[in-house]
């Protein structure tokens, strides 16, 4: 059974940092494209970045620069660094796994809220 377990997530003043994380089980994790989404309230989910297998990244326009995705397959997880933090950021953060190997298919974690104050 593949299970994503995110953390990190909170309550931070604009311009703060926080790093997610998400940790997975049950799937071969090295193989994985591992990525990020958030959905704000009213607001279809959204991609915020994305890391490879062989640790290439792929960044949302509006978090480039901000934001680093990065992933310890040691450790079977992936985080995701964000700083410089704007209240438009507020939503809540959703870890997703597209496993490649034994079949392909998605799982996504339970979700993360990080809201951003003003």
């Amino acid at each position: 059974q593949v299970q994503l377990v995110e953390s990190g997530g909170g309550l931070v003043q604009a311009g703060g940092s926080l790093r997610l994380s998400c940790a997975a089980s049950g799937t071969i994790f090295r193989l994985n494209v591992m990525g990020w989404y958030r959905q704000a309230p009213g607001k279809q989910r959204e991609l915020v970045a994305t890391i490879t297998a062989g640790g290439g990244t792929n960044y949302a326009d509006s978090v480039k620069g901000r934001f680093t995705i990065s992933r310890d397959n040691a450790k079977n997880t992936v985080y995701l660094q964000m700083n410089s933090l704007k209240p438009e950021d507020t939503a809540v953060y959703y870890c997703k796994s597209e496993q490649v190997f034994p079949r392909k298919v998605d799982y996504w974690g339970q979700g993360t809220q990080v809201t951003v104050s003003s």
